[in-house]
């Protein structure tokens, strides 16, 4: 009878210990949100080019999350171009504080719809820029729509960034490919 008392203890003790694992791990994971004008047609888009970014504290960081995203649209069928483009790509990143970014109002002049309200921007006189409001650990990417000049598509990623160079590379990049599973137009491989 002992034994069995000790039993239901030890399993008891080991299915705390596996709940809070589970716990612990969810409350750790990347969030991810994406919304999107679902009237669009994002078949349309062929081309792709870089709207303006600031300086940043971490530009290998940067460049890196460029690169994923780029190669997230190149392998939906679009192509980087130097000219006007389908879609303008802008993002924005906050990894140690929350910050103001602001940028040109030409990539958003046709409307910017507050899609997620974590995200705070606010419109200026037109002809000079937008401010907008990241929070700690958020990466926010941007795809505009070069015609209407309107914001198509935007994914939010939110994690606490490791200091580890190579872990925070592989939570970026984690990132941008969960960001971009839930875009309109699926891999072309």
């Amino acid at each position: 009878m002992k034994s069995s008392t000790g039993c239901r203890v030890v399993d008891l003790a080991a299915r705390c210990l596996l709940f809070s694992l589970i716990v612990a791990g969810s409350l750790s994971a990347q969030k991810i949100k994406v919304e999107y004008d679902k009237s669009l047609d994002f078949n349309k888009f062929k081309t792709f080019a870089w709207g303006e970014r600031d300086a940043s504290a971490r530009p290998l960081l940067v460049l890196a999350i460029a690169g994923a995203v780029e190669q997230e649209l190149t392998n939906r069928g679009l192509r980087k171009t130097d000219g006007e483009p389908d879609l303008y790509v802008q993002m924005y990143g906050g990894t140690n504080a929350e910050m103001g970014v602001s940028y040109p109002v030409f990539l958003y002049s046709g409307g910017f719809p507050p899609f997620d309200t974590s995200f705070l921007a606010w419109t200026a006189v037109p002809g000079t820029s937008n401010t907008v409001v990241v929070h700690k650990g958020q990466l926010v990417v941007d795809l505009i729509d070069g015609n209407r000049k309107k914001l198509a598509w935007r994914g939010i990623a939110r994690d606490n960034l490791s200091d580890n160079r190579s872990k925070a590379l592989d939570q970026v990049n984690t990132a941008v490919e969960k960001l971009f599973r839930k875009y309109p137009v699926a891999h072309l491989n």
